[in-house]
């Protein structure tokens, strides 16, 4: 290996060794009390040295965000080879719980944590991130229409986010630990059954 390759491998390593223990203080302390001395002392470097790769704690947020959103969005793509578009739908909503409950802190951090805007937006104050996956579930949810499951007449940006609403509730009871009265061992199973019923429901009532 070169000093060149060397040299930048030990720059990613820095990069994901930065933003391990910042998505640690985040998820710890929240957005407001998490600083850039405080990533700095939990990974026993100074705060210049973060300062070399990242300008402030909403890059950091951001960088974090971009690749929880790129995981996330990667896993989603399994579901594209599912023929139906309604099992196609279901399939997804599978796919959002299985990767919530697989990685709980990155769910937090994406869907929970409360952090402005400006530490999520990548230009012009949208929430880039947000909206790529909110796309794949748009572009199911219009196959599902095209193809007669549901009204023509539907606003598609409020189905989707009565679905992901949904879907973000049941899995916000699991994360929360509210989901222990059942006493079982199979939420996954449970919130996928449910998933599944509520979509059902929708399709009864809006065909």
């Amino acid at each position: 290996m070169g000093i060149t390759e060397r040299k930048e491998r030990e720059r990613e390593e820095m990069r994901d060794l930065i933003l391990r223990g910042a998505q640690k203080l985040f998820l710890e302390n929240g957005y407001e009390k998490t600083s850039i001395r405080g990533i700095a002392d939990a990974i026993e470097y100074s705060p210049a040295t973060i300062y070399l790769y990242y300008k402030d704690k909403n890059e950091l947020l951001l960088a974090l965000h971009v690749k929880a959103f790129e995981k996330m969005i990667s896993e989603f793509t399994v579901v594209a080879s599912v023929p139906d578009p309604f099992e196609r739908l279901v399939a997804l909503g599978d796919q959002y719980i299985k990767f919530a409950l697989e990685n709980p802190e990155l769910y937090d951090l994406m869907f929970i944590m409360q952090a402005p805007i400006e530490a999520l937006a990548c230009k012009n104050e949208v929430w880039e991130d947000g909206m790529k996956s909110f796309d794949f579930l748009r572009f199911v949810f219009s196959e599902c229409v095209r193809a007669g499951y549901f009204r023509a007449e539907l606003n598609v940006d409020t189905s989707c986010l009565t679905i992901w609403s949904y879907m973000h509730g049941l899995i916000t009871i699991y994360l929360k630990n509210r989901m222990d009265m059942f006493e079982d061992d199979r939420p996954m199973e449970r919130m996928q059954e449910s998933f599944q019923l509520f979509v059902e429901m929708l399709k009864i009532s809006f065909k």
